[in-house]
């Protein structure tokens, strides 16, 4: 779909956002294949990103950035997703960082203007490393096992991070620690350098180029200027801002990687043509149904992923109100997406199970999408405890 066709492409802006990701994910494509079978990081995507700016997608427009609404981030992501899943939920977590920065202003400012400045020249990537092996994924609230110990001038943290995406790039991450002594929870700015070691553990059945390794931290030193959540909590906190939006990037991605198992499905449908056929499948009634439900799931789940992307970026006073449709919006997109990829395998048959055909690897990496925060249980919980606290 080029840009001049999708009504979800409203201006120049958008428009240029959306042909950036389109080139970059036709970059991406048939790279994705060979760092999916070896569960490679795909450092030339990451070059590619560089260069063409795309890292500083939702920096403030004061430090160089585009200061990508929730809209546009959606749309960029989408559209990366194309080319290449794992990518695009790699790269997501950076961009998220930086718009949750930008709208919490939870940073110093001089730290975060720095930050800002560095990925603008330099293209470098940010991620906050919070998951740890005891406590799962930190929505559910497990404190975190990494320490913090005081010392001169700042802090040495010690303990092991998991689901690090990005790590084999990152020269500089955040992470959440207890306070040795203390029932309290710390954040803390860390370069890469002594005491940090990234061990190569991710190999799993989806997502498998994300770079999302164990980060084992000994000793690592954080001077007081780059502890962005003391003990004592110095730095004054900023002021109430929702950001959940900037975790739009997650159905965006899978929504994304539909629309591709959806393109592959048609373009089979439309030239396979068995010998016991005078017509292509795509005549067959059955076919015409598959390819029906896949128009209803991607629809519907697009709709309302744009739709409450819009609604954010314009309510800015009811934002705070709109926690529960973010959610919803990804519980939506990544089981839209579960049932596009597979509608399309049922339209390719048995070949869609092999390696050579991408959608066995479109497959895996949606159901990805299941453990990606919020995960499906609480969305529907919040949900179900919204309804019945109504009058």
């Amino acid at each position: 779909m080029t840009p001049s066709m999708d009504p979800y492409i409203r201006n120049e802006r958008e428009a240029a956002i959306a042909e950036r990701a389109d080139r970059l994910a036709a970059r991406f494509a048939p790279r994705a294949a060979e760092h999916d079978r070896e569960g490679s990081f795909p450092f030339e995507n990451f070059e590619d990103l560089k260069q063409s700016g795309y890292l500083k997608l939702t920096v403030p427009e004061a430090y160089g950035g585009e200061e990508a609404s929730a809209y546009e981030l959606v749309l960029s992501q989408e559209r990366l997703a194309r080319g290449d899943g794992s990518t695009a939920l790699a790269v997501g977590w950076h961009v998220h960082t930086l718009m949750k920065l930008r709208l919490s202003r939870s940073w110093p400012e001089p730290l975060f203007v720095r930050l800002c400045q560095d990925i603008v020249r330099d293209g470098i990537v940010i991620n906050e490393l919070a998951s740890e092996p005891a406590t799962g994924s930190p929505t559910r609230g497990g404190r975190p096992e990494t320490t913090a110990r005081r010392t001169d001038g700042g802090w040495l943290l010690t303990g092991r991070k998991t689901f690090s995406t990005l790590s084999p790039i990152l020269e500089r991450f955040t992470v959440t620690a207890g306070f040795e002594g203390s029932g309290k929870v710390g954040s803390f700015l860390v370069h890469r350098g002594p005491g940090v070691q990234v061990e190569e553990t991710w190999n799993t059945l989806g997502m498998r180029s994300t770079g999302s390794h164990d980060v084992v931290l000994s000793d690592v030193f954080v001077p007081d200027e780059e502890t962005i959540v003391g003990l004592d909590s110095a730095s004054p906190a900023a002021p109430f801002a929702p950001t959940e939006a900037s975790m739009l990037h997650i159905p965006a991605c899978y929504i994304g990687i539909a629309w591709a198992a959806r393109d592959f499905a048609l373009e089979f449908a439309r030239s396979h043509k068995p010998n016991s056929l005078t017509v292509p499948i795509a005549e067959l009634p059955n076919i015409k149904r598959q390819l029906g439900l896949i128009e209803a799931d991607w629809l519907a789940a697009r709709s309302y992923l744009y739709g409450i992307a819009d609604r954010w970026d314009r309510d800015e006073q009811g934002r705070a109100e709109l926690k529960t449709e973010l959610e919803l919006a990804k519980y939506i997109a990544t089981n839209a997406a579960i049932s596009i990829v597979d509608q399309a395998m049922r339209i390719v048959g048995g070949l869609s199970l092999s390696r050579s055909y991408p959608l066995e690897r479109m497959y895996r990496d949606v159901r990805a999408g299941l453990h990606n925060p919020p995960m499906d249980d609480v969305v529907l919980t919040n949900l179900a405890n919204r309804a019945l606290a109504e009058s």
